[in-house]
């Protein structure tokens, strides 16, 4: 199966989880439920539970275990993205080509939504029907909530807000992102590791490098890509890290630069990969699909 392949079977798969999850659900806020199913299913590449996944197949995890795992982490990463669209935070009106979801709902609902997605996440990873032993589902849990919180995800938002406006040295930057962004990205290797077998913790440090370059490389090619592709084709508004004076690789590197950067990093990932004594094909070629992205 090509990777291309793997990649719609996989987010199929995950699309059809999370929606299952929702439809399951009967709250008493119609409109709630509403803003929830508008953040979690507008689209996306799926890219967090896709590395679950396809971690977690590689280290012999049981795969109804995985999409339950998967689908708590896409929880978490939306419930970031709604929040990270407010006008206290980014502003933005777009998302995925549809509105965000303060503009097609209001912000109150969407920060009550953002709330109820992270909260969803952990009733997710407490289910009575996960095969994981007690000492899995709590690594997972911890490994999902630091890389959630101040010392994680949260964090370097923080320090993205922060920064805005200001000439960070590079690796003030990649302080940054290593947080807003690569926390998750590793959580989501990191998480699957956890959910193998025995011998695959044998080799979760290397899992987890190849998950810290890649996370930073995403950030990279996004970095990129806000320049280089048009409103269209991101979803978004095109140049909008630009016009909010974002700290970013393009604005401390130049363009050839930061492409220099994102190569760097995207050779240490494979490198990491490398000393690892299974199949890590899927990865290799996700990897280059994540790094060459036109959106």
């Amino acid at each position: 199966m090509s990777i291309d392949s793997y990649l719609a079977a996989a987010q199929a798969r995950i699309n059809q989880q999370l929606t299952a999850i929702l439809e399951q659900r009967h709250g008493p806020s119609m409109r709630l439920h509403a803003a929830m199913k508008h953040a979690l299913l507008l689209g996306g590449k799926r890219v967090r539970p896709f590395l679950t996944l396809a971690t977690g197949k590689i280290c012999g995890a049981d795969e109804d275990d995985l999409l339950q795992v998967a689908a708590a982490l896409e929880c978490i990463h939306t419930f970031s993205l709604v929040h990270d669209d407010l006008p206290a935070m980014d502003d933005d009106a777009l998302r995925r080509g549809q509105p965000t979801c303060h503009v097609e709902f209001d912000e109150a609902t969407a920060i009550l939504a953002g709330d109820a997605l992270h909260t969803l996440a952990f009733e997710l990873l407490s289910d009575e029907h996960l095969k994981l032993s007690p000492n899995q589902i709590v690594q997972v849990t911890r490994t999902l909530a630091l890389a959630t919180g101040d010392r994680g995800m949260c964090g370097g938002q923080a320090l993205d807000l922060v920064a805005t406006g200001h000439d960070l040295t590079e690796h003030d930057l990649q302080q940054v992102h290593n947080y807003k962004t690569g926390a998750l990205i590793r959580a989501a290797v990191n998480i699957g590791v956890i959910c193998g077998n025995d011998d695959a913790q044998n080799w979760a440090a290397d899992f987890d490098e190849f998950a810290a370059h890649l996370g930073l490389a995403f950030q990279v090619q996004d970095d990129i890509l806000d320049v280089t592709a048009t409103t269209a084709t991101l979803g978004k508004p095109q140049g909008s890290d630009i016009e909010a004076n974002k700290a970013t690789y393009v604005r401390l590197l130049g363009l050839d630069g930061a492409q220099q950067r994102l190569e760097q990093l995207h050779h240490k990932a494979l490198h990491a990969l490398a000393r690892i004594p299974y199949n890590t094909d899927t990865l290799e070629a996700f990897a280059e699909v994540l790094l060459t992205r036109k959106h």
